[in-house]
């Protein structure tokens, strides 16, 4: 197939990008640089230099993945212009949007997609949007592994300032998937045939965040240090993302596994947590 990625060398996107080009699509990725095209171009994926503001050059494929985002003030028109140029270039169209959507809870399912409470109502929108146009929807845990991830937070703060921070006490549970486990349920739903279908991506792991932090700082040289932050404070630090941060969920992605057979590889974040610092840390030394 031919496949065009948004976002392709940013953390999700990069990783499917080159998981399709592995199972030998032919891919072409968005890039906002000729200096970062090299990095495609290493990894046999065709460059198109461009953003999310002009879709004139993007290349029409019989899949379309959606990874790119730019936060700022025009997070949500920058998504519907992308989302609306890749709707109209008639392929089948794959967006990422993520577990938030679900609010506090669960245990969700697909079945309660637009029963909660979203964090980002608009997004809820562009993902009905690509339901309708016979798209497919990935709702990805909060991702960990490689050179970025939620769970980068704990590993700079534990270098840094000598604790994994967290919002709150940590009691809470994320829904989490690896990137690799991620990188893989795209493929599968790139290749298949189903469409106007929304997909969970998460692992059946269920740490604590202060378990996962604990084990990042451990990793990292801290002793396992972890710096609760109240929410006032952690908002902020991180803005509206502390919201997301704070939230407490259980997330089945039993749908994934009847309808594509994806079954994560990876089994939660602290057993290898001193393997994923290292990857961590060199991707940084490493500029990615």
């Amino acid at each position: 197939m031919k496949v065009f990625v948004t976002g392709a060398t940013g953390y999700i996107g990069r990783a499917v990008a080159e998981a399709l080009r592995r199972r030998g699509h032919r891919v072409a990725g968005l890039v906002r640089s000729a200096a970062k095209s090299k990095t495609l171009e290493a990894r046999e994926i065709e460059p198109v230099i461009g953003d999310m503001r002009d879709a004139s050059g993007w290349k029409a494929a019989d899949v379309l993945i959606h990874c790119a985002v730019e936060y700022g003030a025009d997070y949500e028109a920058l998504d519907r212009k992308a989302l609306d140029a890749l709707l109209a270039l008639g392929g089948k169209v794959v967006y990422t949007s993520g577990v938030w959507q679900y609010g506090p809870g669960g245990p969700f399912d697909e079945t309660q997609a637009f029963s909660g409470k979203p964090l980002m109502p608009w997004r809820t929108e562009h993902e009905k949007l690509v339901l309708a146009g016979k798209g497919i929807v990935v709702r990805p845990g909060c991702v960990y592994g490689g050179a970025g991830g939620l769970t980068g937070l704990w590993f700079q703060g534990a270098v840094e300032k000598k604790a994994a921070p967290i919002v709150g006490e940590g009691a809470n549970r994320w829904a989490v998937v690896h990137l690799e486990d991620l990188a893989d349920l795209y493929v599968r739903a790139a290749e298949s045939a189903p469409s106007g279908e929304l997909f969970n991506a998460v692992d059946a792991s269920r740490f604590t965040v202060r378990e996962m932090a604990s084990a990042a700082a451990t990793a990292a040289g801290a002793g396992g240090a972890v710096n609760a932050l109240p929410f006032a404070e952690a908002e902020k630090v991180y803005g509206g993302m502390a919201h997301g941060l704070a939230l407490d969920q259980h997330i089945h992605s039993s749908k994934a596994a009847k309808r594509l057979g994806w079954k994560p590889r990876f089994n939660g974040f602290p057993g290898d947590a001193d393997r994923f610092f290292a990857s961590w840390q060199a991707g940084r030394q490493a500029g990615g």
